[in-house]
């Protein structure tokens, strides 16, 4: 239809706006004209959206575009369809102004009705601990029996049966990585690392005087050769590497990598420390490099997995794969100079949803979730680089004109917390991109429109210009 036969909207659909060349597919911009249309106050609960056929009308389209576009606003749950009667504005977006956090990496559902009741059960089993008064004492050492056969019983899928001795409990995977780091190397040492890491690794590193050497990567993470270049001529103590859905840049390793990464730490006798949080999320992850490990003459694998990105952060529940037949006293020795124990309190209650299937289900819930999600984000944004339909996160490449100080600046001033290259860099570097976090959005409601709002930032010419900066 040429634009002279477009209908102008009436007085009530003042918010109808033309479509633009160039500012992506017409559905998506159609989507976001409604959701701006309510954030503004131009609709409001209960507003009756023009019929589809009418507004294709008057926007030149086609009846398949405005139907994928109030399918999109439905998606986010702000459209209630009545059969005859019309489509009507279900809910004001303003209950969901709230800054919407898309910088850190928070399992989805926290407050989810299911989730409340595993905490409920969780709680009903820390109170029936409660008689002897063992649940707040002192728990000092690699954790109870009980504890130490859930986190095999919870790695079984990675590894198959594993002996409950190999298993470490602590207080989330920071402190596993800081034990690691105090047990296995000294001040002054070097640690090889992907080129874009976890930021918890250099702060690490950084509070503990070990030297981060960066390792360049493709879109399988960590390079081989570059790594083996790096062992030459750096000679690190440690490896350390995030092979799946790796963070920040979502990428993961195949099998053919890990293999070729373990060969070159067992040629030059170096350990790893394999940080691997997201192993069960993504459901389809070649076998750990640790489950490479097997001889005497190999290098050490301490495989890392935690609770916090499948489960809750607030459970500070991590496992340590120990190598097979390697002593643990050292790690325990600097898990103890660091914070003497984990919560007891939490431990209990993940090994009772472990032995009992409940963290199993809850994790099958986590993933449903984020699959939506990432869905979610494939249709709002341009530039995804790399995405796991179960991850936490994806990586957005930004073009090079583009400020990321500037842009994440535009983003905090507008309610979204977003998580830029710097902060993931091991060395100074110019990386233009961002991670993008998809579980701290209360609901694929909120997250619609924080990401329609990080869609529009991306396109602002103010994100591009650089941030002024006064020098006293």
């Amino acid at each position: 239809m040429s634009p002279d036969n477009r209908e102008a909207p009436s007085e009530h659909d003042r918010w109808i706006r033309p479509l633009k060349e160039g500012s992506g597919p017409r559905y998506a911009q159609i989507a976001r004209m409604i959701i701006h249309a309510v954030e503004d106050g131009q609709l409001r609960t209960g507003d009756r959206l023009p019929p589809q056929r009418e507004l294709a009308r008057q926007l030149g389209v086609d009846l398949t575009t405005i139907t994928r576009a109030y399918n999109e606003v439905r998606a986010a749950g702000l459209l209630n369809a009545q059969g005859a009667s019309g489509t009507f504005i279900s809910s004001p977006l303003s209950d969901r102004a709230e800054t919407v956090d898309l910088s850190m990496n928070i399992p989805p559902l926290l407050g989810d009705t299911d989730f409340v009741r595993l905490m409920q059960s969780g709680l009903s089993h820390l109170k029936g601990q409660l008689g002897d008064g063992s649940l707040m004492s002192y728990h000092v050492g690699a954790g109870s029996r009980l504890d130490r056969e859930a986190a095999a019983q919870w790695l079984e899928p990675a590894f198959g049966q594993m002996a409950h001795e190999r298993f470490l409990v602590c207080a989330g995977a920071q402190a596993a990585i800081s034990a690691l780091l105090l047990a296995y190397s000294q001040p002054g040492d070097a640690v090889a690392a992907e080129s874009l890491t976890y930021p918890g690794l250099l702060a690490a590193c950084r509070v503990m005087q070990r030297k981060v050497i960066a390792v360049a990567m493709d879109d399988e993470g960590m390079i081989p050769e570059a790594l083996e270049q790096v062992c030459k001529t750096d000679k690190p103590r440690l490896i350390y590497v995030v092979p799946t859905i790796q963070n920040p840049t979502a990428t993961t390793m195949s099998a053919q990598r890990r293999a070729a990464i373990y060969a070159i730490a067992c040629r030059y006798s170096i350990a790893v420390i394999e940080d691997d949080p997201y192993w069960l999320l993504a459901g389809d992850a070649p076998a750990p490099i640790a489950s490479l490990a097997g001889s005497a003459g190999d290098a050490p694998v301490y495989y890392i997995s935690t609770l916090s990105k499948c489960l809750a952060p607030g459970l500070r529940t991590a496992y340590i794969l120990m190598p097979e037949g390697q002593h643990a006293d050292p790690v325990l020795e600097a898990l103890r100079g660091m914070m003497l124990m984990a919560q007891q309190g939490a431990v209990s209650m993940s090994t009772s949803w472990i032995r009992t299937g409940m963290a199993q289900d809850m994790l099958n819930r986590v993933r449903e979730e984020l699959s939506r999600r990432q869905a979610l984000a494939a249709r709002l944004l341009l530039g995804i680089r790399h995405a796991h339909s179960n991850g936490l996160h994806l990586w957005l490449s930004l073009p090079q004109w583009q400020q990321p100080r500037r842009l994440l600046q535009v983003a905090q001033e507008q309610g979204l917390g977003v998580a830029g290259s710097e902060a993931f860099c091991s060395e100074a570097r110019d990386v233009h991109g961002l991670r993008v976090s998809l579980g701290g959005a209360r609901d694929q409601a909120s997250l619609t429109v924080a990401l329609q709002k990080l869609a529009d930032i991306l396109t602002e010419p103010a994100a591009a210009a650089p941030v002024r900066q006064v020098i006293v």
